[in-house]
């Protein structure tokens, strides 16, 4: 249900996200769950869907810098929190404010943190991702003695991160970087067994169980949506998100006459269009001029023509009317499109979709428990 007087709203249940990570932590049941919620929680709003994590069974969460980390911790979130991303120095000295843990590859990154009076540190292999991490374990190697040795650092885990997880036919790739984490890793936690090994992102949680290790860090599939890019629904996930609109106008459009920015839309025969007041401004991206359809009054209807910063149109057909002013538009769910389904028309992927939401649009919470 939509609330009124709301030009758009990005309706988010909360009880989604709760099954969503009680179904992650069935499927890894020797694992911690660690929910990613890092930017706005996929767009789904951090503060609410951390609680919401919390309650599904979610032991730690994730997030990429030390503003995130304050954010939550502002809002009353507790518990083990994880920064994932690149730090500079103030955003190191806000994560460890925040008692968040941080992410180290080598002993540079280790000597940032205790200059600030040290903290809790994992350590990160690269295996071959190719982004932050050290290729060389022998680096990593000699990071984690420096911080086992350093009584100001307290040494939480080991971890690496997959570059093709969500690819079923990956030549084996995800494979040959868990053998590599392993390699690594196994006989430093053989030393250490409280040590926590974590590589697992939603997509190698629900291919492969050997992935699992101590803890997986779970971010797409808390929110419903499906890693592989097809449909969540088909792993028992439910998204979680639907975004809606209403129609503002409708209005004839004759044979000919166009509708929109450049004329991208003409209509070769009489019909209506109806104008939705959402655009690119909304997150609703540019790319979909021309290009799929969105649900009004519970009937799919095409885009017709170029999407603008603060509206597009639709083409309703010739026997549509004025009745269908003020009718509810599903853009995202709600019997509209799915975010996987967007993400096909665009050629990208559901993380993007959600994430582009912008600050404009009002995110509603519900579900939460009593």
């Amino acid at each position: 249900m939509s609330e009124p007087g709301l030009r758009v709203q990005a309706r988010v249940d909360l009880a989604a996200i709760r099954r969503n990570c009680e179904l992650l932590v069935r499927a890894a049941p020797r694992s911690e769950l660690c929910a990613v919620v890092k930017a706005d929680a996929y767009g789904h709003g951090a503060l609410a869907v951390a609680r919401a994590a919390r309650d599904g069974g979610a032991r730690r969460l994730a997030v990429v810098d030390g503003v995130e980390a304050e954010q939550l911790r502002a809002g009353g979130v507790d518990g083990p929190l994880l920064v994932m991303g690149a730090l500079t120095e103030d955003g190191l000295r806000r994560a460890l404010a925040a008692h968040a843990e941080v992410v180290v590859w080598d002993v540079r990154g280790l000597d940032a943190v205790r200059a600030l009076g040290g903290g809790t540190v994992h350590v990160k292999l690269d295996s071959g991702m190719g982004r932050l991490g050290t290729r060389d374990a022998p680096t990593a190697t000699a990071t984690v003695r420096a911080a086992l040795d350093a009584p100001e650092i307290e040494l939480a885990g080991l971890m690496t991160h997959f570059a093709t997880a969500d690819e079923r036919d990956d030549g084996g790739f995800m494979d040959r970087q868990l053998a590599a984490f392993n390699e690594w890793a196994a006989p430093i936690k053989s030393e250490h067994p409280a040590l926590i090994l974590h590589a697992a992102n939603s997509a190698a949680v629900l291919r492969d169980d050997a992935t699992h290790l101590d803890m997986v860090r779970c971010g797409i599939a808390v929110y419903g949506i499906d890693p592989f890019g097809v449909d969540g629904r088909a792993a028992g996930l439910e998204p979680a998100l639907e975004l809606t609109s209403y129609v503002a106008q409708v209005k004839a459009c004759r044979a000919g006459e166009s509708a929109g920015y450049g004329r991208r839309f003409t209509a070769e025969r009489d019909t209506n269009i109806a104008v939705v007041p959402v655009g690119y401004g909304d997150g609703w991206r540019r790319g979909l001029t021309n290009n799929g359809t969105v649900s009004i009054a519970g009937r799919p209807c095409p885009i017709a023509g170029t999407i603008s910063m603060d509206s597009f149109t639709v083409d309703v057909g010739p026997d549509a009317g004025e009745e269908l002013v003020g009718a509810t538009v599903a853009l995202i769910g709600a019997g509209g499109p799915t975010a996987e389904e967007i993400a096909a028309r665009l050629g990208t992927i559901g993380y993007e979709v959600t994430c582009a939401l912008t600050a404009r649009v009002p995110r509603i919470h519900y579900g939460e428990p009593e």
